[in-house]
């Protein structure tokens, strides 16, 4: 792949403006967000041709926005975020991705490296042995299809209320695990053939689990809030919607695909593939779409329920009494309706977010 030969205005230390002048089409200015060392490195591909791309979607709001790390991706760049006016804008698959709602859930415990130092290999051998992993891996749980669509329409709350977790864990994830727009009814037969026999399972390539070590706090006040202190252990869950999402993401560009030219709606790279918010098509993307979301959500609240398990098993104490309580869930790959101030107006904006999760300014 080239390296990116356009420019890029420096706004300051950690900031690069992708000029809309230079580029015709670009209804809104490209914005990433980096330093010198990262830029030489984001300059070493076309990924932020990718930035550029996003910004010719109609209804875009203010900039197409791109995080540090930044790389090549689906359409829209990994670690790119685009905010679209639903009245007037569009839905893209691309600014979302095929693994809906892949996510990353930390839980907190009482233990410290000296409680598990002899114990590691052994509790890594007990989570291996309670959450299906690997490609092809099944649940332990096996849902009928009225249950996985209930699943799909109510989300954490839902798996929990069957007793998989706590009440308190829903409160810390994200959206309290549900987007209430969900509408399993518009996901394909192979969607539903493909997420049935995967919830509760962990997948493959870059999804994991993981025990880690608090190495260094940088913020003594927020690490108090959450529980934590240096050298404590912490589990990490990373993993979303499996081949349900992929199913709902492949069958919505192949419709999207076909609609544009309805709507008169041309974009410079057919990975961007989009249809009106307000659209029939753009309805129905968004209620597969959460429904995915839901899923994933469910998903990791039935994994974390059995990381907990696994550590009782081996430490030989109650999961209340280890402290396993969930810090935050939070999601990199999803289109949320949030509230956002615009030029000053506060407006509901449909915020597509690609390997980049929400973040809140402190105070």
């Amino acid at each position: 792949m080239e390296k990116w030969k356009g420019v890029l205005e420096k706004l300051d230390d950690y900031r690069w403006r992708i000029p809309k002048k230079d580029h015709p089409g670009m209804r809104v200015d490209g914005i990433i967000y980096a330093n010198e060392s990262l830029l030489s490195h984001i300059r070493m591909d076309e990924t932020p041709l990718q930035v550029s791309n996003v910004a010719h979607l109609p209804g875009i709001v203010k900039y197409s926005l791109a995080m540090p790390d930044i790389h090549w991706g689906y359409g829209f760049p990994i670690g790119g975020v685009a905010a679209i006016d639903p009245d007037i804008g569009v839905v893209s698959p691309g600014g979302v991705g095929y693994d809906i709602n892949c996510g990353v859930r930390v839980l907190r415990t009482n233990l410290k490296i000296d409680d598990v130092k002899g114990r590691i290999k052994n509790l890594v051998n007990a989570l291996f042995a309670n959450v299906p992993c690997g490609v092809g891996s099944k649940t332990k749980r096996k849902f009928s299809e009225s249950e996985l669509k209930d699943a799909m329409r109510n989300g954490s709350k839902w798996i929990v209320e069957k007793g998989f977790g706590w009440d308190e864990d829903v409160e810390f994830t994200e959206e309290h695990g549900r987007l209430d727009f969900a509408d399993p009814e518009t996901l394909s037969a192979r969607a539903i053939e493909r997420g049935k026999p995967q919830i509760g399972t962990l997948g493959a390539g870059n999804h994991f689990l993981e025990i880690q070590e608090v190495d260094e706090v940088y913020d003594e006040a927020a690490a108090k809030v959450m529980g934590l202190e240096k050298g404590f252990i912490t589990v990490m869950i990373h993993t979303g919607s499996r081949g349900l999402g992929y199913q709902v993401c492949d069958d919505s560009v192949k419709v999207m695909g076909s609609a544009m030219q309805k709507y008169g709606i041309t974009v410079p790279d057919r990975q961007l593939a989009c249809v009106p918010i307000k659209s029939k098509e753009g309805k129905k993307y968004l209620g597969a779409m959460a429904s995915a979301a839901n899923y994933a959500w469910v998903n990791r609240q039935m994994i974390m329920f059995w990381v907990r398990e696994a550590f009782e098993k081996e430490m030989g104490v109650s999961a209340e009494k280890l402290g396993m309580h969930l810090i935050y869930d939070v999601a990199h790959n999803i289109a949320k309706f949030e509230k956002h101030k615009v030029n000053g107006e506060t407006k509901t904006l449909c915020v597509h977010r690609k390997g980049a999760t929400r973040a809140f300014p402190p105070g």
